[in-house]
């Protein structure tokens, strides 16, 4: 036990000295940064328009759009985009509603960023439903909250689990209000983690038809991404608590200098921002990738890496660990966070699943995992589909995934009766 601590101290410390180095050779020029984000005075600027997302991404291809906002129970003002049907119209008829949950460091714009023939959200208007599109607390749409400003650390006092307890339910609640149906569900990475968690304890099954989860990511412990690696392997939590970062905000400076002495490292290249992060995506256009790199990445909160962190290190997925038996006891009345059991999963929940052989985030030995999880789901409730050239980003910009995958959830949520 000591020599693992004492590993981890020089760890640390050994860290903290290339982020000094790095900062204090980092030069104020103005650059396209890691992220394809504009480098200027030590820090990195989202060049990308502030519009509101309807006119932005959805109603410049001829489609309705309408903006909400909701309130969680924990404050956070959030930001959700309706598409109540396709192109063509038919306004008159009920559609089965469906709930788009986005991943970390995005927002729900990545759903819309590919052309309307392309893009998951409008396929699934123009194939009869009624689309809702998510923005989770601290991205763009969503930085407002009852009592606090996005600048007060306590503002980014949240993990995963958070989203899990407050920000999902209030998402499935706001769409059931609105239509008075179930909602089919979509998620993609994070989103999937969420639903998952939130299932295996009974969250929002009453008000969910069915859920398609692309690139599940529950089990991190076979990641190969270079970045996610050293990150999580690195104490990411430690080292940013250390400099006080309580917002993960990769356009930020003191975040860009972070993340700059990440990418210094050996085998990572971060000029290639998709690769180092989510694998070699096979089928992004580079006019998609451009407008990508535009808008995104987006802010998160510095606790939810840590718990992300703690999935890979730990190979157990459980709730946020506070480092402390006294510290969990009082969270918890545990010692140990308490596990997120996916056996717990409702057995006759239609799930469909779709994960890529070169992912670098949700490895296909992680899946294995979750799937022996759900092993004893009900028979023809349970439909999983792998793409082997597919990586992480491919399932949602990719140009082929509307033949591959989206037809394929299209298909299955129309069987859903």
């Amino acid at each position: 036990r000591n020599i693992k601590m004492l590993h981890r101290l020089f760890m640390i410390v050994g860290f903290v000295t290339l982020l000094i180095s790095v900062f204090a050779s980092y030069p104020a020029v103005r650059s396209r940064g890691v992220f394809g984000f504009v480098a200027e005075d030590n820090g990195l600027i989202n060049v990308a328009a502030q519009s509101d997302m309807c006119a932005t991404f959805v109603t410049i291809h001829g489609y309705k759009c309408h903006e909400y906002e909701v309130a969680t129970d924990d404050g956070y003002i959030l930001s959700v985009q309706r598409i109540p049907e396709g192109r063509v119209g038919g306004s008159g008829q009920k559609r089965q509603p469906v709930l788009l949950q986005h991943g970390i460091l995005v927002d729900g714009a990545t759903w819309v960023m590919n052309s309307a023939e392309q893009s998951l959200a409008m396929i699934l208007a123009d194939s009869g439903f009624d689309v809702w599109i998510a923005n989770t607390r601290g991205t763009r749409y969503s930085l407002r909250h009852r009592n606090l400003h996005s600048y007060n650390p306590d503002y980014w006092n949240w993990s995963w689990d958070d989203l899990v307890l407050h920000e999902l339910p209030t998402f499935v609640n706001l769409v059931y209000e609105q239509t008075g149906h179930k909602t089919h569900y979509v998620g993609h990475s994070l989103g999937t983690l969420i639903a998952l968690a939130s299932f295996s304890e009974g969250r929002q099954i009453d008000k969910i038809k069915s859920a398609a989860l692309l690139s599940p990511i529950a089990y991190l412990s076979h990641m190969t991404t270079a970045l996610g690696v050293v990150t999580a392997r690195s104490f990411l939590g430690e080292i940013t608590t250390i400099f006080g970062l309580a917002e993960f905000n990769p356009t930020s400076a003191p975040v860009s200098i972070f993340v700059k002495a990440l990418c210094a490292q050996r085998g990572i290249n971060c000029y290639d921002f998709l690769t180092a992060l989510t694998g070699k995506n096979c089928c992004l256009n580079a006019s998609t990738v451009d407008l990508f790199l535009k808008n995104e990445p987006q802010p998160t909160s510095t606790k939810n890496f840590v718990h992300l962190a703690q999935t890979v290190r730990d190979g157990i997925l459980r709730k946020y660990d506070y480092g402390s038996f006294i510290n969990n006891l009082a969270h918890y009345g545990e010692v140990k966070p308490p596990q997120y059991n996916l056996a717990n999963i409702p057995r006759d929940l239609p799930l469909f699943l779709s994960y890529g052989g070169q992912d670098a985030l949700s490895s296909t030995k992680d899946v294995e995992t979750l799937l022996d999880h759900l092993k004893n789901h009900d028979v023809g409730k349970l439909h999983v589909q792998y793409v082997k050239d597919f990586a992480h980003a491919d399932f949602i910009l990719g140009t082929t995934a509307k033949d591959i995958v989206f037809n394929q959830i299209v298909t299955f949520f129309g069987n859903q009766h």
